[in-house]
């Protein structure tokens, strides 16, 4: 059989991205331009800076990472792209250039949907972590709790109902002066810190029990640092930073252990960039060694918005031939369950 060698761009948020995977596995390129210092000074993401830096950005990334795969257009079996869910500008800007590619070159045009290409990071980094299993994607805009029953075909367990974890990770960190991007700084300050000194809430719905909330734990910080100001007490960012970790990475790894346990799967996977958190991995892998089950996480590089994961993704919707028109669009609000149509029994 053929080489199957598929362009995937992604323009979803932040990052101006593209990459060549060959058979949904094997990265050939994968070119990441990123805007973190453009953002840095307003505290996160400008919507319309982030879009005009993807005008200028993405046809020097798409021709850097066909060189990097060392390739013609015309060798290209398809072009992937992501259409949602993002930011309409930046999003709008990757499937144009798509449109345009694929049509050029008389190539297949694959919608991606971003959170499948999060899943599908697992294929590249872990080739064995085959369906079924259950997938924690977490990120700044999402928390899901995922069957993946087989390659596109994904069955919804959790969601979040407020701040998404990666949010939740961005909002305290700038309350305690750590500023953008907060993930990665408010993990490392964490590490000087007790993760015990403080117990903060956790939330608990009854009517559904692997949906997230982190919006109590997120206001739980704030408070105590304000009333420890107001009090003229010392603020240790440290023990803070630690104890709201131990939260949301207890809540995030007993959930998805726990639907592990009530589906009879014995396999577990991350995705999404809070799947970059060490403390999160760690907890992930020592759970699910304990209760005998199999863990996969990406490769850090694939965790954070990447394109590699959406030409992945793509590879399977290629062998099923899910094709787009030249009509597509961008989808700024698009939700899991509108591209799958499934429900959870």
């Amino acid at each position: 059989m053929e080489d199957v060698l598929i362009l995937g761009i992604e323009t979803s948020c932040d990052e101006t991205a593209a990459a060549v995977v060959k058979n949904g596995e094997e990265v050939l390129s994968n070119v990441i331009s990123s805007q973190v210092a453009l953002h840095a000074e307003f505290g996160g993401v400008v919507p319309e800076i982030a879009s005009r830096n993807h005008l200028e950005k993405i046809d020097e990334v798409i021709r850097l990472a066909i060189k990097e795969a060392g390739i013609s257009m015309q060798e290209l079996t398809a072009i992937a792209v992501t259409v949602g869910p993002g930011l309409v500008g930046a999003l709008l800007v990757g499937v144009s250039e798509a449109k345009a590619l694929a049509f050029a070159l008389g190539k297949p045009l694959i919608p991606v949907h971003h959170i499948e290409g999060h899943i599908a990071a697992n294929f590249i980094s872990n080739p064995e972590c085959e369906p079924p299993f259950v997938c924690l994607v977490a990120s700044g805009g999402h928390s899901h709790l995922l069957l993946v029953e087989d390659y596109g075909k994904i069955r919804i367990y959790g969601r979040t109902r407020d701040d998404a974890a990666g949010e939740a990770f961005d909002k305290v960190a700038r309350a305690v002066g750590l500023g953008y991007p907060g993930g990665p700084k408010l993990e490392k300050m964490a590490k000087e810190g007790n993760p015990h000194a403080y117990h903060f809430p956790t939330a608990k719905m009854e009517d559904a029990p692997y949906d997230f909330s982190f919006s109590g734990v997120k206001s739980a910080v704030l408070n105590e640092m304000n009333r420890k100001k107001m009090l003229g007490e010392e603020v240790r960012v440290a023990d803070l930073c630690a104890s709201f970790q131990e939260n949301v990475t207890e809540v995030l790894s007993e959930k998805a252990i726990a639907l592990c346990k009530e589906l009879h799967i014995n396999r577990l996977s991350i995705a999404g960039g809070v799947a970059a958190n060490g403390k999160l991995r760690e907890k992930m892998e020592e759970k699910a060694k304990q209760e005998g089950m199999e863990f996969f996480c990406p490769k850090l590089i694939l965790c954070t918005d990447n394109a590699a994961m959406i030409a992945a993704a793509a590879y399977h919707e290629w062998k099923k031939g899910n094709f787009a028109g030249h009509d597509v669009n961008a989808y700024p609000s698009l939700s899991l369950s509108e591209v799958k149509d499934e429900e959870k029994p």
